[in-house]
């Protein structure tokens, strides 16, 4: 039997980007944060690699995205793979969490804010 082309959806960039940034969330954001409310040096490391991400994606001068978000993850995971690393194995001992974990960390936290509205002024 033969399904007519507009009847087969394609995934579409957005499709992507949502898919790549829950993959991501679910493997590390989830505990990362959770583990970050509760251990104070591992929340400043995590606020210092969003601030690099930001500072990467000129987060200053343009909104962030969730595509960008996701682009840079998948950016960096692939350059990790090229130097040999393997992706980290649940459950994370986020006591030890080197460089690339905290950054994604990073990410999951930047990506959770974009759903958060920004702080309104207090009305004068």
């Amino acid at each position: 039997m033969r399904v007519s082309s507009n009847r087969v959806t394609s995934p579409t960039a957005v499709d992507w980007v949502r898919s790549s940034l829950v993959t991501l969330t679910n493997a590390v954001g989830l505990d990362g944060l959770a583990a970050a409310r509760v251990r104070p040096g591992l929340l400043a490391a995590v606020d210092q690699h969003a601030a690099a991400v930001r500072d990467s994606l000129r987060g200053d001068r343009r909104p962030l995205t969730a595509a960008a978000l996701a682009g840079y993850a998948d950016g960096m995971c692939a350059a990790a793979e090229e130097h040999g690393r393997q992706p980290a194995e649940a459950p994370i001992d986020w006591a030890e969490a080197d460089w690339v974990l905290l950054r994604l960390l990073a990410i999951c936290a930047l990506t959770a804010a974009l759903d958060t509205p920004s702080p309104q002024p207090p009305p004068l």
